[in-house]
């Protein structure tokens, strides 16, 4: 590697497609200039800091509360719990998604007490049977004349929360005066729609505690930086130098990493390795037919991804040829990071303890596109192995699989990368307690960690958004 970064400009980056036009998907972003300043690492474990965060950015922010496939259908609901809140996202018989906090304005019963389920006549508490509607208003008072009109003069219902749909997700804002959602995602919200989420469905979902604060896990995935260290077997694979950082406004980011391509840390890099040979079948390739060198196989599977993409009608149009086999990873301020392909996206929410902040729970959830038997068949469609998906996964999109829970200290079973970063987050966190650790040093390849912070200083600077 010496000498491979000696024409690095900082300000120009690298860029997975030189020849793209402004406003295309895969152009380069303009720079955005975060200084170089250091950040006090007492953000990662001080209960104070957690406190104010509670207060200034987590209810004040746009959060993905679930995919709209987890509520497809009329009276479908699923809920999504932040510090010590639990809210319903429900659809309504109008068709519209609402989100309301899920407790009875009675006396505070939880109405729904199941992650996810479908409310046939609404929502009933079950501690005195008042009943809502799906729009929240209220149904029925059990017993309504022995209250005093004074009482419930004011028909009291459900409390909403903010809540908006986007490129088949379902965001919840607790703040009501939260920016409009569009405007806040920017350039990000057009980038998710061309993938069509909304086409997909749950296929798995795992939520494990990680002894570290919820902003570790965001610095860890936010950047490629640490894979050539700590997971030396994707080397083969996929692209971890000349990966293409862009910073969005309001803190949004991404990063595009080149996949069926060999890292350039990798000694060879004409000869065909077995990780590549592995991951051509996922584009109708047949490695044991392919001619070329390393160096050809991601432009080969671009080739053969979109021809199958035109004979199955998947609508591919909109996705540029990198989008294709490169992971597309987007980080939505403040603790979500989408890593978009073609056939699925995997969903990773940092969501933070409610009471302790050197823990948090990592919530993965992996969305796929299923297409039918007939069209897999026809067209070679099956799940990418990158996906990790445990054999005998059901990828059909007609049963919704629970979350798993994984407590502390039990392994999750993610997959060796993920569990690999499970058992190094910690040792991290307990390093940022050192007298000799003064603030992270970020470069420029950790540049959306940068940018991630100086956003979060906003917030908890009280400054207007």
């Amino acid at each position: 590697m010496d000498g491979i970064s000696s024409s690095f400009d900082y300000r120009k980056g690298w860029s997975i497609n030189p020849a793209a036009k402004p406003g295309d998907i895969d152009a380069k972003a303009p720079f955005i200039d975060n200084g170089t300043e250091k950040f006090d690492p007492a953000q990662y474990y001080d209960k104070g800091w957690m406190a104010q965060e509670w207060e200034k950015l987590w209810t004040k922010v746009w959060l993905i509360a679930c995919p709209s496939s987890d509520v497809r259908e009329e009276g479908d609901f699923a809920t999504f719990e932040i510090g010590n809140e639990n809210i319903v996202v429900v659809r309504g018989d109008d068709g519209q998604v609402r989100a309301f906090y899920n407790v009875c304005p009675h006396r505070g019963n939880r109405l729904v007490h199941t992650a996810l389920g479908s409310l046939a006549n609404g929502f009933a508490c079950s501690f005195h049977s008042w009943k809502f509607n799906l729009d929240g208003s209220l149904k029925s008072i059990t017993d309504r004349e022995t209250f005093r009109p004074e009482v419930v003069c004011h028909n009291p219902g459900m409390s909403a929360v903010r809540c908006e749909e986007l490129a088949g997700l379902v965001f919840i804002s607790m703040n009501p005066d939260a920016p409009d959602l569009r405007g806040w995602l920017g350039p990000v919200a057009d980038h998710l729609e061309s993938y069509q989420i909304d086409k997909m469905h749950v296929v798995r979902q795992v939520r494990s505690e990680w002894a570290a604060n919820w902003k570790i896990g965001v610095d860890a995935f936010y950047e490629v930086y640490h894979l050539h260290a700590v997971h030396p077997e994707t080397q083969g694979v996929m692209e971890d130098y000349f990966v293409q950082y862009d910073l969005f406004p309001n803190g949004m980011s991404r990063m595009c990493i080149p996949f069926y391509r060999p890292s350039p840390r990798v000694p060879d890099q004409l000869g065909v390795n077995e990780g590549l040979k592995m991951m051509m079948p996922d584009a109708a390739l047949d490695p044991t037919g392919f001619t070329g060198t390393a160096q050809e196989v991601r432009a080969a599977a671009q080739k053969a991804k979109r021809e199958r993409a035109e004979r199955l009608g998947l609508g591919y149009e909109k996705l540029t040829d990198a989008q294709l086999t490169d992971s597309f990873a987007y980080g939505l301020f403040p603790n979500v990071q989408i890593g978009c392909h073609p056939e699925g996206v995997f969903l990773m929410r940092f969501i933070p303890h409610p009471e302790d902040p050197e823990r948090f729970f990592y919530d993965i959830t992996i969305l796929f596109r299923p297409v039918g038997a007939v069209a897999e068949a026809a067209g070679n469609y099956d799940v990418p192995a990158w996906m990790g998906l445990p054999e005998g996964t059901d990828i059909s999109g007609r049963v919704r699989p629970d979350c798993v829970h994984v407590p502390l200290g039990e392994p999750a079973n993610l997959g060796l990368v993920l569990d690999q970063d499970s058992e190094l987050l910690p040792v991290v966190q307990k390093g940022l307690r050192s007298r000799g650790f003064n603030g992270m040093l970020f470069g420029e390849q950790e540049q959306r960690l940068r940018h991630f912070h100086v956003e979060l200083n906003r917030y908890m600077a009280g400054e207007p958004r």
